[in-house]
C-alpha cells in the first residue's frame, strides 16, 4: 500500500483503498500513508457507519488521530495544520452496501456524519438476496437495490458508487446516476487482454 499509494499520487490520480472488514484502525493508517478515499465493506448499520467515519475524519466529525507525515510530504504540505484543516473535506468515505440489513438501513447509513457516499457490492449483495443460492451481480434484485441506493445518495447530496464487472456495465450505471465507478479487477483486465490477443493469434 505504501508503494502503490505513492505511485498513484505521483501519477496525478487519487488513491482509493478498500480496507478489510471492520479494520478501521487500518483505515486511519492508509490515510496517513496518503490515500484520498476509503471504501469499507459490510457497513450494515448506522453504528458501523459511525465507526467507519470516526476512523477517517478528524474531530469534530470523527476521532481520527494525527500522524499524517507521509501524506503531507506526498501532497507537498510543509505545514501539517493545513492538512488538518482540509482533510475532512478532501478524504472521501464510501460505505459498502452488500446485505439485506444494509439495504434496510440505507437512510441511516448515508445520513451518518462523515459518510460521503455508498458503494454497492453487487456480487455479495446477490448472494445475500438469494440466500446463498446464486451469484448474479447484474440480476433484477441487485438492479432494484442499486436504484434504491442511488436515490438514497442523491437525496442527501452524497456519492452513489458501485463495482462494475465490465466496462459496458460501468457505462450503463453512469447513465443511471452512479458517480463513482470501480471498473473490473486487475485479473479480469489481464484475462480480457490476453483473450483478445489469443483470438487474433489463433486467427
Amino acid at each position: 500500500m505504501l508503494t502503490g499509494i505513492a505511485a498513484v499520487r505521483q501519477g496525478g490520480a487519487a488513491p482509493v483503498v478498500r480496507v478489510p472488514v471492520g479494520d478501521f484502525a487500518l483505515a486511519s493508517r492508509v490515510l496517513d500513508f496518503g490515500a484520498e478515499g476509503l471504501i469499507a465493506p459490510m457497513i450494515n448499520t448506522a453504528a458501523d457507519a459511525r465507526a467507519f467515519a470516526a476512523s477517517a475524519k478528524y474531530p469534530p466529525v470523527g476521532e481520527r488521530s494525527s500522524g499524517p507525515h507521509r501524506v503531507t510530504a506526498l501532497a507537498g504540505l510543509p505545514d501539517q495544520s493545513v492538512y488538518l484543516r482540509e482533510a475532512n473535506d478532501h478524504v472521501i468515505t464510501l460505505a459498502m452496501i452488500e446485505t439485506r440489513t444494509a439495504l434496510d438501513n440505507l437512510d441511516a447509513i448515508i445520513e451518518t456524519p462523515g459518510i460521503d457516499g455508498l458503494f454497492l457490492g453487487p456480487s455479495d449483495l446477490s448472494i445475500a438476496l438469494s440466500d446463498g443460492k446464486s451469484l448474479d451481480p447484474t440480476g433484477e434484485e441487485v438492479d432494484r437495490a442499486l436504484d434504491r441506493m442511488v436515490a438514497a445518495a442523491q437525496k442527501t447530496g452524497k456519492i452513489p458508487g458501485a463495482f462494475c464487472h465490465t466496462a459496458e456495465r460501468a457505462a450503463a450505471l453512469d447513465k443511471r446516476g452512479v458517480r463513482f465507478l470501480a471498473v473490473m479487477s486487475d485479473i479480469a483486465m489481464l484475462r480480457a487482454g490476453i483473450a483478445a490477443a489469443m483470438k487474433v493469434l489463433k486467427g
